[in-house]
C-alpha cells in the first residue's frame, strides 16, 4: 500500500471530506411517507439501468446511518457532504414539510456534529419529486419557485447546524444527461431544447441561495462538475468544436454564478431572461467543484456520425492514461488545469473553491483475508491530492476536498456495476467492509491534521 507519508503541507483549515448523495444510499423508499422521485420512475423502466437495478434499497443508509456516521467518525473526516431528498422532505414538492424526513436529518445532522464533522448539505441531488415532473420539472419556470420553498424548509430547520450549503449538484449533468440525452431521468432527448432547463436549475440555485441566507445559513456555496477541454486537433474546427464544449460544459454554469452573464454563443438560447442572472449570480462563501476527468473534443464533420443530440461537437476517447472499470481516463493534471483555469477565468470573483467530488470506480472486492486490497484507488487518490496541492501551491485558494464516495452505492444508469466507495458495500447483507484506500485515506488526514497540531 502505497505510503501517504510525503502526502503533507496542506493548509491548516483544509477541509478533509467525503461525499454520498441520498437517492444512491439511503434505500427506504416508502419508509415514514417520502413521495416518488423521478429516479423512482426512471430506474423502474425497462432498460434504463444497465444491470436492471433500482435505488429502492441502496445501502439502506435510511435505517443504517449510525453505523455510517462512525465509519466517517473512525476515517477522521472534518466534513461529510450528503444531500436530502426532497421527496422525504416534501413528498409533492410542495407544501408543508414532512415531519418525518425533518427528523431523519435532524437526527443525521447532530450525529454529526456530535463526532466533529462538518455537514455539508446538497439540497438537490438529481431526485426530483415525480408530482413536481409530472407537471414539467425543470423545463417549468414554476419549479423554481418550489426549490426556494424547500430551500426555506431546510434552512428555517437546519440553518443553524449546517456549515456548508450547496443547492443544486451538477446542473449540467441535469440538463444534458436528464434532458438533452436521455441517459439519466427524466430520460428525455431534448438536444439544445433542453437549455431552459439550465436556466432554471440555474435561477434554483440563486433563489435557494437567497432562501438560505434569510435564515443565517453559512458557507454557502456551489457543487459544478468541471473538466478541462482539449481540442482533438490543432485544425481550426476542432479548436472551436472543444470552445463550443467549453462555453456549454463549464462556461455557462460557472459564467452565470461568477459573472452574472451567459457565454454568447447560448444566451439566445436559453430564453433571454437576463433579468434573472442577478438573482443566479448571488455572491458565494466558496465554489464547489467537482472532477473526474477532463474532455477531448472535435468538430462533427458532414457525413460523420454524431451522438451528441446536435450540439455541434463529438466526445473522443482519451488515450495513454489509466483508467478507472468505469472506462475514464486517470488524469490528475487535468484538476490542477481546471483548477488554475478557473483563478484565471474568474479573478477576483472566485471565492475559495471545494473540490466537492472526486473518486475513481474499481471492482476490487474482500479476498481471502477479508480485506479490500484497491491499490488502484490509493493511487488515483494519492494523484489527485498532489494536483490539489500543486494548485495550491500555483496560487488557487482550494479550502477542502470531498472523496466520492464514502460507500459504495447506485450509480444511477450504472446500477450496482460500478464502485466509487472507500467502503465495500455487499448488497446482499449490508455488511460495510472498510477497503485499504479507507485506511491509507484515514492517516493522509490523521497525519495532516497531527502536522497541525505540532
Amino acid at each position: 500500500m502505497t505510503s501517504p507519508g510525503a502526502l503533507t503541507g496542506f493548509p491548516p483549515s483544509f477541509l478533509w471530506g467525503a461525499a454520498t448523495a441520498a437517492y444512491q444510499i439511503e434505500g427506504a423508499v416508502d419508509a415514514d411517507g417520502r413521495g416518488r422521485s423521478v429516479w423512482d420512475t426512471f430506474s423502474h423502466q425497462p432498460g434504463r439501468i444497465v444491470d436492471g437495478s433500482t435505488g429502492d434499497v441502496a445501502c439502506d443508509h435510511y435505517h443504517r446511518w449510525p453505523e455510517d456516521v462512525r465509519l466517517m467518525a473512525e476515517l477522521g473526516l472534518t466534513g461529510y457532504r450528503f444531500s436530502v431528498a426532497w421527496p422525504r422532505i416534501q413528498p409533492d414538492g410542495t407544501g408543508a414539510a414532512n415531519p418525518a424526513g425533518i427528523a431523519f436529518y435532524d437526527r443525521l445532522i447532530d450525529a454529526l456534529l456530535e463526532h466533529r464533522i462538518s455537514p455539508m448539505l446538497t439540497l438537490f441531488h438529481w431526485d426530483l419529486p415525480q408530482a413536481l415532473q409530472d407537471v414539467g420539472g425543470w423545463l417549468n419556470r414554476d419549479t423554481t419557485a418550489r426549490f426556494a420553498e424547500y430551500a426555506d424548509i431546510l434552512g428555517r430547520h437546519f440553518a443553524d447546524r449546517v456549515d456548508y450549503w450547496m443547492p443544486v449538484n451538477e446542473p449540467n449533468v441535469v440538463t444534458f444527461f436528464g434532458h438533452a440525452l436521455g441517459n439519466h431521468a427524466p430520460g428525455s432527448r431534448l438536444g439544445l431544447a433542453a437549455l431552459p432547463v439550465a436556466h432554471h436549475l440555474l435561477l434554483g440555485h440563486g433563489l435557494a441561495v437567497q432562501a438560505l441566507r434569510t435564515h443565517g445559513a453559512r458557507r454557502v456555496g456551489a457543487a459544478n462538475n468541471h473538466s478541462p477541454v482539449w481540442p482533438a486537433s490543432d485544425r481550426a474546427v476542432d479548436v472551436e468544436a472543444a470552445a463550443g464544449y467549453d462555453d456549454l460544459w463549464n462556461r455557462l454554469f460557472a459564467d452565470s454564478m461568477l459573472l452574472g452573464r451567459y457565454p454568447q454563443r447560448y444566451a439566445e438560447r436559453l430564453g433571454g431572461r437576463a433579468e434573472d442572472l442577478p438573482t443566479i449570480s448571488q455572491p458565494l462563501d466558496f465554489y464547489g467543484m467537482n472532477y473526474y476527468n477532463p474532455a477531448r473534443t472535435a468538430d462533427v464533420a458532414p457525413g460523420q456520425e454524431q451522438d451528441s443530440a446536435g450540439l455541434g461537437f463529438r466526445r473522443l476517447p482519451i488515450e495513454g492514461y489509466p483508467r478507472t472499470d468505469f472506462d475514464w481516463p486517470v488524469i490528475p493534471a487535468g484538476l490542477t488545469q481546471m483548477l488554475g483555469q478557473l483563478a484565471e477565468r474568474y479573478p477576483g470573483r472566485l471565492p475559495p473553491v471545494i473540490i466537492t467530488e472526486n473518486g475513481c470506480s474499481y471492482a476490487d472486492g474482500p479476498g481471502p483475508d477479508g480485506r479490500v486490497h484497491d491499490q488502484r484507488r490509493i493511487d488515483y487518490l494519492d494523484g489527485h491530492l498532489r494536483a490539489v496541492r500543486q494548485a495550491i501551491a500555483d496560487g488557487v485558494e482550494v479550502a477542502g476536498y470531498c472523496c466520492w464516495s464514502l460507500l459504495d452505492n447506485f450509480e444511477w444508469a450504472e446500477g450496482y456495476r460500478q464502485r466509487f466507495g472507500l467502503v465495500h458495500v455487499d448488497y446482499s447483507s449490508q455488511r460495510r467492509t472498510p477497503k485499504d484506500s479507507y485506511a491509507w485515506y484515514a492517516a493522509v488526514i490523521r497525519q495532516n491534521r497531527q502536522n497541525l497540531q505540532d
